[in-house]
Order: C-alpha cells, then structure tokens, then sequence
C-alpha cells in the first residue's frame, strides 16, 4: 500500500469516526450504481451489465435500518450460439445490520426479499415475460464522509424462486450476483444539534432542549451535568442551596447535589453569601463549635475562634470554662478569662481577679531588689512579656499589671513615667519605635482599669539604655523591659 493511499484511508477512517453518533430516527435517501452478473449454470459465459437503485432508508434503531429501493438493471449470457439477455426491473425490501454503531465506518449485512418483472430474451429474441420472486442476502460497508452523507459499498446474491429467467427450462434454480456503489444522504434526525454531547433522544428523555446546549442557563452543558457531575440540567441549582450549579462546581468546589457539603447545619449559600464561611469545613475557624452552633446558638464569630479576644477559643469557653465567648472578663473582676485560666484562676468568680494587698507586687529596682518605689528610681517590671516585634501585651503579664494597678490605688500620689526598651537586635529607629509603643500598651492598660492618664508619661529608648550585654541570649532578654520611674 502507497504511504499516500494510507493517509487517505487514515483521514476517511478518523473523520468516519469523528461522526460516530447514534443514529436511531434517521432517515437516508440516495442512488446506487453497479454491475450485475447472472449466475446460472446454463450459460459459460457471463456477462456485466449495469444495475442501480434509488432507495429510501429508515434507521429503527442505531444499527438496524430498513431499506425500500426501486432497482433498474440487466443481466446476459452465452455459450456458443446460444444465449440470452433480460432486463431486471423491480422492487426490494431488505434489512439492514450493522456490525458496528455510529455514522463512521459500519460493515453490515444485508438481506431481504423482492419481487423482478423480467422479460428473457433467447439467442431467436423470443421473448418471455414473466415475473418472479427472489431473496436477496449479502452485505457491504457504509463510510460516513460528511455531517450528512455516506458512501455505500455492497455485493448481494439474488436467488430466484423461479426459473427460465434465463429464458430456459430446467437446471438449477436461476440466480445474479449485483455490486454496487451508493451515495446516502442523512436527515441527522438524532443528531447532538446543540453540540452539548446528548443526542436528540437522550435529550427528549431527560426533558432538556435539544436545541440549547445548557437548558437551565446554569453555565454547565447539559451533557456536562448528566454525563460529569450527575446535576439536574433542567435545574441552575440543582440541590436548592442558593447557589447555581456551575457555582458550586467552578467556582467553590462544593457539592453541587448536596445542599450541605459539610454537614454543619447551614446550607452552601447561606455560608458563602451571607454569613461567609467555609461551605466545606464545618468548623471555619477551628475554635471547636461548628459555624450552625456560632451562628444559630452562641452568636459568637464562625470566622474568628476568639470572638471576644480573652486568648480563649470559643468552643473552649463554651464547653471546658462555662465561660461567655463574648465577654472578654465573663465575672467582671478585672482579668479577662484567659488570663485567669493560664494562672489557674476561676474565671467565673470575680474575687480571685485581684490581690487583696499590695505588698505583693514583684518589682525590683534595676541595681537592687525593693519592693519600695522611690522618686526618681527606675523600677523593672519583671513578667511583663509582649508577642514576638508587637506592643500586644500577652496574657501571662496580667498577674505583675495587676499587681502594679494595686501599687497605684494604694498611693494615690504617685505619677510615673512608663519607660520601654529593648535589645540592639534590628535597626535602631524601629526599636525606639516599638519600645514606645510598649510603653504605651502598658499605660493603656491601666488607664483602662482606672488610673487617671495624667498620672502617667510614657517614653521609649529602644537600646539606647542597656542594663545587660547584647551579645548573650540572657543579656538581650533583660534589655527588653518596661521600667517605671516615680516623678512624684
């Protein structure tokens, strides 16, 4: 085989393919051309003569059809001085299955009956007229070339009830072979005609439109629902949580079938367009209570686990402490509930937030220990600790704040200056920056449990005022300090 003759017959065969549908509902009309040859054993010599067909075809499913056809032809032989021709002019029905489905290539085989006016002629032309039965059977190939035409190869072995059709008496029962070519024309009558990869019947089935490719206008094809995700094509939203489909599919990986993907108690759309969780983690915000139980019972933030900022999660406060995940201080007692809990205190009962004497503040002056604050004496808040290059005080500093608060409401006189440092760690104008905005925190802090702002002044140093050398892990630690100062 020629490369150029494979190539051709690889294009046929690929764009056969390429029009591999279900051709169930389809109807086809054309015209067949070929020889015929009788097949007696009368005759030595037999002879070509042409045969051709118009013809009609219903396919009743995709791989069985139905063919009608009005045949026109001739057949002739001789041996010596004998000899005989006759026309074969009839009608034929014959069934037709292919062995493969589609419009591609399909190899089928054929078979049928139908009825011949023949008119044999001898070697003297007597004529004789008769009509007579024959069946049909064979087969052929059909290679689909276009979107709605095929061409049509087929050989049949046509046996006839009668016999003379050779226009003599006796011998075997009278035969003639035909070979044929046709071209089919195709009413694509079950043809995807919105291209969306369901056929007309499908689409009639699932009561989708045949001639939109997406029914529902969700932004998914109807074959892409059915055929992919198992959606409702007929429905944008197929489970009925407030999101379209292609939505959930594209867009949110939720499951578009399911109008809860996490099973939390809120449907896919509440969670995304109104309360803005996670519609595929029950929990949004890790905090222990499943976004349902933060949104329906507790009224507590699904997005942040600490919704009242007392360094406890919500779904600890609710389930270990008792406490209220939206009260920061649940006794009123002026720790908020975290910090009673990290020191082992009951955030539930407000007689335990404060020291009852002041005598137990833990401050040292930064050349010896006292427990006195003296004017113009620098005193170092030990266990004040602030979150890694942040003023944001943490939790375990309130037991020593406390204590200080203590230390102002038993001297009513007393005015400081509240002064931060840290380490040479950094650059230099951001260290100044932070330790002033430490000092700052602090004073916040007390002003906000009632010690008057004008009692306090506060500054920052950076490491301008080192009390340790920054070259030992040890030394940088005791660098960074609040220290107050008495004016008065």
């Amino acid at each position: 085989m020629s490369k150029k003759l494979f190539t051709l017959l690889t294009a046929i065969g690929l764009g056969g393919a390429a029009l591999a549908q279900d051709m169930s509902g389809d109807v086809g009309v054309g015209l067949r051309g070929g020889v015929a040859q009788y097949q007696g054993n009368d005759f030595s010599t037999k002879k070509l003569r042409g045969f051709g067909s118009i013809f009609g075809e219903p396919y009743l499913t995709n791989q069985f059809s139905i063919e009608l056809a009005l045949n026109v032809g001739a057949i002739a032989a001789e041996t010596g001085a004998k000899r005989f021709k006759s026309n074969l002019n009839g009608m034929s029905l014959l069934g037709r299955l292919s062995l493969t489905p589609g419009r591609g290539l399909r190899p089928y085989l054929a078979g049928g009956a139908e009825i011949l006016a023949i008119d044999p002629k001898d070697a003297n032309n007597a004529l004789y007229n008769r009509g007579t039965f024959a069946i049909p059977l064979g087969g052929g190939i059909s290679l689909g070339i276009g979107d709605n035409t095929a061409l049509d190869f087929r050989g049949l072995y046509h046996y006839a009830f009668k016999d003379r059709v050779d226009a003599l008496a006796g011998g075997r029962k009278d035969a003639f072979l035909t070979g044929t070519a046709g071209l089919t024309w195709l009413s694509r009558a079950n043809q995807d005609k919105d291209g969306d990869g369901l056929l007309a019947k499908d689409e009639k089935a699932r009561g989708t439109n045949p001639k939109l490719a997406d029914t529902d206008g969700d932004g998914l094809s109807d074959g892409e629902e059915l055929m992919t995700h198992h959606t409702d094509p007929r429905k944008a939203d197929s489970d009925g949580d407030g999101l379209s489909d292609a939505d959930e599919i594209k867009k949110h990986k939720t499951d578009a079938m399911k109008a809860d993907s996490d099973g939390d108690g809120l449907n896919d759309g509440e969670e995304i367009n109104k309360h803005r969780t996670d519609a595929m983690k029950a929990d949004s915000d890790n905090d222990g209570l499943s976004d349902s139980d933060e949104v329906k019972k507790t009224n507590t933030d699904a997005m942040k686990a600490d919704s009242d900022g007392d360094h406890l999660k919500d779904g600890e406060e609710v389930n270990r402490y008792k406490t209220n995940p939206l009260k920061a201080d649940t006794d009123n007692g002026s720790v908020h509930d975290g910090a009673e809990v990290a020191r082992n205190g009951n955030p539930n009962d407000a007689s335990d937030d404060v020291p009852a004497k002041p005598e137990t503040v833990q401050v040292r002056e930064s050349q010896k220990p006292t427990l006195q604050v003296e004017v113009g004496k620098a005193l170092v808040l030990e266990g004040v600790v602030f979150k890694s290059g942040s003023a944001v005080i943490s939790p375990s500093s309130e037991e020593i704040l406390t204590q200080a608060l203590n230390t102002f409401n038993e001297n009513m006189q007393i005015e400081v200056e509240i002064q931060g440092h840290t380490d040479d760690r950094g650059n230099a104008a951001s260290n100044k920056n932070l330790s002033l905005a430490r000092a700052n925190a602090v004073k916040a802090w007390l002003v906000k449990k009632g010690v008057a702002a004008n009692r306090i002044t506060t500054q920052g140093f950076g490491s301008d005022k080192p009390v340790a050398s920054n070259d030992t892990p040890e030394g940088r630690q005791q660098n960074r300090r609040i220290e107050f100062v008495r004016l008065k």
